[in-house]
């Protein structure tokens, strides 16, 4: 019986979403949300890795948004970004 449970428990939780929950990328400082602080990255040699490994961090910080505010590198990109809430 227990184990019943505990795969039906498993199943309702790998199929809940948790994409809505992640950060939002914004270009501008957001008027409803408050700076809570600021985070760095370091990614590969692509714009578009550096964004993806700031968007992971952002989220394991708890924010509802973040704006990348500098990059910088040529072979191995780092880069910098507020966080909002």
């Amino acid at each position: 019986m227990k184990n019943i449970k505990y795969a039906i428990a498993a199943f309702v939780l790998s199929s809940v979403s948790f994409a809505g929950f992640a950060a939002e990328q914004v270009n501008v400082v957001p008027v409803d949300q408050h700076k809570v602080g600021v985070i760095s990255a370091i990614a590969g040699t692509n714009l578009t890795s550096l964004e993806n490994r700031l968007a992971e961090k952002a989220e394991s910080a708890g924010a509802k948004s973040f704006r990348i505010t500098s990059t910088t590198g040529n072979n191995n990109l780092h880069g910098t970004a507020v966080l909002y809430n």
